[in-house]
């Protein structure tokens, strides 16, 4: 399970960047899925240096298909010695996260984001298992980085285990460590809850931090609270100069 994970840690290291890149696109004409492809692509060009991984959404699958335009994406990625997570936070019932699980690690990708809400049994286990089998990665949703999350993710709960009231987010936490999940992901726009998270996860599981620029999230106050990977979007995707955006970053992170 934990091959995904070392293989961050090492590309990240060996690049000496802690960047993600979130594939991320607004929604264009129905007939130029073409020209999104190639957009697409000449990001990944641009920016590939300067990134230890690249993170791919909805806003890409549904207009270019997961085994039309996205597998071909994934395999450029790949020639770039790149993995690829599949931001689809799968929150379904096991018997549906399974095939979801199977058909996006069939197209190439190399970790799957998945929601805790659902639980354990006939909920994620299924994805942990395919996982498991295909030498892949799962990564948790503890916490989202735009407002509304404090609803859900902020809730308290009664834990049973240890009959006590909690947040949502810190049993998922725990229930990140459990589980043996490759990596979380929690919003850099709450840093006080990457560094709640990072002392229940300690040096384990990963913390990918996305929200970087656009929704607010400071990419140096991220690090500082535990975060090991910068996720970021529209900043780059959606810049005149990716590769100058990128480079910029990385320096302004490097100089804190």
């Amino acid at each position: 399970m934990f091959m995904f994970k070392a293989k961050m840690e090492e590309i990240a290291k060996k690049k000496d960047t802690k960047i993600v890149l979130a594939l991320d696109f607004p929604f264009i004409s129905l007939n130029s899925q073409k020209s999104l492809f190639h957009k697409a692509k000449n990001v990944i060009d641009e920016v590939y240096p300067h990134i230890c991984a690249v993170k791919i959404n909805h806003h890409l699958v549904l207009p270019l298909g997961t085994f039309q335009g996205v597998k071909k994406l994934i395999e450029i990625i790949h020639e770039k010695n790149l993995p690829v997570i599949m931001d689809c936070k799968a929150n379904d019932i096991g018997a549906t996260n399974k095939v979801i699980a199977e058909y996006y690690y069939s197209a190439g990708f190399d970790a799957i984001i998945a929601n805790p809400f659902v639980g354990w049994d006939e909920g994620l286990k299924p994805i942990f298992d395919m996982a498991k089998k295909m030498h892949r990665g799962v990564i948790l949703l503890v916490y989202m980085s735009h407002k509304g999350a404090q609803e859900g993710y902020g809730q308290f709960i009664y834990d049973k285990g240890k009959e006590e009231k909690i947040a949502q987010y810190v049993s998922f936490a725990r229930k990140a460590l459990k589980w043996g999940a490759d990596g979380v992901v929690v919003g850099a726009t709450v840093p006080e809850k990457i560094k709640e998270i990072h002392n229940i996860l300690g040096d384990k599981i990963p913390i990918y931090s996305p929200g970087i620029g656009i929704q607010g999230g400071r990419g140096i106050s991220a690090l500082n609270a535990g975060a090991s990977y910068l996720i970021v979007g529209r900043s780059i995707t959606l810049a005149e100069n990716p590769n100058e955006t990128v480079k910029k970053l990385i320096e302004k992170l490097k100089m804190s």
